[in-house]
């Protein structure tokens, strides 16, 4: 199939019986042409199948009107809630988004940058990957004055804005829950301790099993990629103890969920035997049964914020410099999975 000719102001020009100049001032909203020739020029243009170069116009404005964004996985609840909340912000603001994983490497974390960089995005929101250990790959947007602004997993640098939950205080108050319900001999699965969002949660986790004169040992701790298998593979770990643990805090619900399964299958009773709480209040967390306690923080407020922070740096041509940090609330949702009480 032979494709269809491209049409051009020429054909529009053309098809009105005047000049292409005035089809191409026209379609520009030129003040100089009347409302009714630009009527007559839009409505060609429609029916025609005109497709106007809005890359070539905007470059030479030095925009694109688009936003890269980098998040780890699209698999995700939570992203896909920060995805949703930039978008409508983006949107609004006449902007498009250019979304990519990097399926958890930094491997594939440089590659996306540097798409992002050579289709010339305008800002960029990242979730850094797994395994990033510098942001030396996103240099050459902070060089150029391309906003960066970093969210749920960040980096500090002076001049990428950050906004975060406050995990060491989550990973604190879900585990003084797990103690206030009779756990004493706690553990916690976490995922690499070079990302805040984990380092911070096991922090939060060690103070609180300090503060009630609770031991700890290295036994108690698991870091993995915190994937459904891994939580599989923790059952099997947790079955195979001497001594198991009375409570089990994993940082985050996909982990949790499926380590609590294995051990349901092997007739461990939850929370009888082995009390649980996961975090990020993924939908899984309400269907499994036991439901499971977590922490719950707002993926679309935290997308809408780092959005309107970077449109406004866009919008008003500000320099980002010295950056700072916002950090949103967050909840303990406390579940059956956790306590024996009733709820």
């Amino acid at each position: 199939m032979i494709p269809e000719k491209e049409i051009t102001i020429y054909d529009i020009a053309k098809s009105l019986n005047i000049s292409a100049a005035t089809v191409s001032r026209g379609l520009k909203d030129h003040p100089g042409i009347s409302k009714l020739t630009k009527k007559r020029i839009f409505d060609a243009a429609k029916d025609m199948g005109y497709r106007f170069n809005s890359l070539a116009s905007n470059l030479r404005r030095q925009r694109t009107n688009t936003i890269g964004v980098i998040v780890p996985r699209l698999n995700s609840s939570f992203m896909s809630d920060a995805i949703a909340g930039m978008e409508q912000v983006a949107n609004q603001a006449g902007y498009n988004l250019i979304i990519s994983q990097s399926l958890e490497t930094v491997k594939k974390e440089v590659e996306n940058s540097l798409t992002m960089f050579n289709n010339r995005v305008d800002g960029l929101l990242v979730s850094l990957a797994y395994n990033t250990q510098d942001i030396s790959h996103f240099e050459a947007f902070i060089k150029k004055g391309i906003p960066v602004i970093f969210f749920d997993r960040i980096f500090e640098h002076i001049k990428c804005p950050n906004i975060i939950i406050d995990n060491y205080q989550a990973g604190y108050e879900i585990t003084k829950h797990l103690i206030a319900e009779g756990g004493r001999r706690i553990m916690h699965v976490s995922g690499n301790q070079s990302r805040n969002v984990y380092s911070e949660r096991f922090r939060g986790y060690r103070d609180a099993l300090e503060e009630f004169n609770l031991p700890f040992s290295d036994e108690l701790l698991i870091v993995n990629n915190l994937t459904a298998l891994e939580g599989i593979e923790t059952a099997v770990q947790i079955l195979s103890m001497e001594k198991k643990p009375e409570a089990v805090f994993v940082s985050n619900d996909t982990c949790a969920v499926a380590c609590m399964l294995e051990l349901k299958k092997q007739g461990i009773k939850i929370p009888e035997d082995i009390s649980f709480a996961g975090f990020n209040n993924d939908p899984i967390a309400k269907v499994v049964e036991p439901n499971l306690t977590t922490i719950n923080y707002h993926g679309e407020e935290m997308g809408e914020l780092a959005a309107n922070i970077l449109i406004r740096h866009l919008t008003n041509n500000l320099e980002i410099g010295p950056a700072h940090t916002t950090v949103l609330g967050h909840e303990l949702i406390v579940r059956q999975s956790s306590t024996k009480k009733i709820i």
